[in-house]
């Protein structure tokens, strides 16, 4: 069997609508296998995440994280992703990890939008200026082509370096916003709930291990609450293990995930509040693995 190694040159054959015709294809199939493993050195991670998929196929994901390669002005995330033929377990690509990481990150967060924001919604708040953050415009834009982005971010500089308007206060950029979109590194509340207004939606992109939070008791209360996994989120992540061990939120208040019926992942009302957590699980970077590879194969 033949293993195809898709640079990340295949970009050029992708479009944000087609991965997320993707994920609704994926989505149908048979809930998956997933398993995550950390390890640490330091400040320094290792997030090792594996899934098979019945019908698709299996893939391993293996990611690096040294906060210390900014100042060294290297890429804080690497990695390498490894996809498996589903019935003889075979090696069957190699995709490039950045590619895969950059379109699964911001197709996730997508995908909920695309059910949650609003009708009319366009002004999106951005907090973090960060690669996620550059690829939210791109994605955001593809399926609603009116917005108008504002930034927030610790350092003014990197904001700027977007060469979007920069928020300076962001309690007033929140309370402005329709689409808030976190994709920080805080392991502590950004995002108060006493600041969120009838009908926004957030998009929470960072938080990815126990120990992260981008907002917090307050907000989580005030939400109506959805996630893209059940299994890679409630668990797993300080966004939802805090308030759930305060008693802010229960289980139950989780309306949905990408798995449940489309009817119950969608908005009730313009005035709700939606917060739609981004846990990333492996599932989701088969499903855009296997998208790229195909686009790639029929360049």
């Amino acid at each position: 069997m033949s293993v195809d190694f898709v640079p990340f040159e295949a970009e050029r054959f992708l479009d944000w609508k087609g991965l997320l015709a993707a994920f609704a294809a994926g989505h149908r199939r048979p809930k998956p296998d997933i398993k995550d493993l950390f390890v640490y050195r330091g400040g320094d991670t290792i997030l090792d995440r594996a899934t098979w998929i019945d019908g698709l196929g299996a893939l391993v994901k293996v990611a690096t994280v040294v906060p210390g390669n900014v100042a060294r002005g290297k890429p804080t995330v690497n990695g390498a992703v490894t996809l498996f033929d589903d019935v003889t377990g075979e090696l069957t690509g190699l995709v490039d990890f950045h590619l895969v990481t950059k379109w699964k990150t911001a197709g996730d967060s997508l995908y909920a939008a695309s059910r949650l924001v609003r009708p009319g919604a366009r002004r999106f708040l951005l907090v973090g200026a960060g690669k996620v953050a550059q690829s939210m415009v791109e994605a955001y834009g593809a399926l609603f082509p009116e917005a108008e982005f504002t930034v927030w971010s610790r350092s003014r500089d990197s904001a700027a370096a977007m060469g979007l308007p920069v928020a300076d206060d962001l309690e007033a950029a929140v309370r402005a916003a329709d689409v808030i979109c976190t994709a920080t590194m805080a392991t502590a509340p950004l995002i108060k709930g006493e600041w969120l207004q009838p009908g926004q939606h957030l998009d929470l992109i960072g938080a990815y291990k126990p120990g992260m939070r981008e907002v917090d008791d307050a907000a989580m209360a005030r939400a109506r609450i959805f996630v893209d996994a059940r299994a890679t989120t409630i668990h797993h992540i300080g966004e939802l293990i805090d308030p759930l061990a305060s008693g802010a939120i229960r289980e139950a208040d989780i309306v949905a995930d990408y798995y449940d019926d489309p009817a119950l992942f969608a908005r009730r009302s313009e005035a709700e509040i939606t917060i739609a957590k981004n846990g990333g699980g492996a599932h989701l970077d088969l499903m855009t693995a296997l998208y790229i590879q195909k686009a790639w194969a029929g360049r």
